[in-house]
């Protein structure tokens, strides 16, 4: 395969792709989970990776893993719709903090002043 543009392959929206939330992964995070994809799903991809943000490593990235899949590598193992560490997992559930589970006010000490009790005063 060339490196020429792969234009002959129809740009898909963002919801087609079959890398959840690719627009919000890292260079990192697409090296690692273009190894799940079929040529076929890496080809769709890469056309929708140049005709928007055309990120010369990231389609460097996935040229490199075309001619390893086209050489004969299978793609690994695994799902790439599955958790990926950089995306944060969804909130369990609301916040325990609220008005009720605030502290008492608090005065913070008054450091360094003759006035302050707790401060040890100079005999001199």
């Amino acid at each position: 395969m060339t490196d020429e543009s792969h234009s002959n392959t129809p740009a898909v929206g963002h919801d087609e792709l079959p890398l959840p939330d690719y627009d919000h992964l890292p260079l990192g995070g697409v090296q690692h989970r273009i190894r799940t994809l079929t040529r076929d799903e890496l080809l769709t991809v890469l056309a929708y990776e140049e005709a928007h943000g055309n990120r010369l490593p990231v389609v460097e990235a996935m040229r490199a893993r075309l001619r390893e899949l086209e050489e004969g590598a299978e793609p690994s193992g695994g799902s790439p719709r599955a958790y990926a560490p950089e995306q944060a997992p969804a909130a369990r559930g609301g916040s325990p903090v609220s008005p009720e589970t605030t502290g008492p006010p608090m005065n913070p000490p008054s450091h360094g002043t003759p006035e302050n009790p707790a401060q040890p005063r100079s005999t001199g």
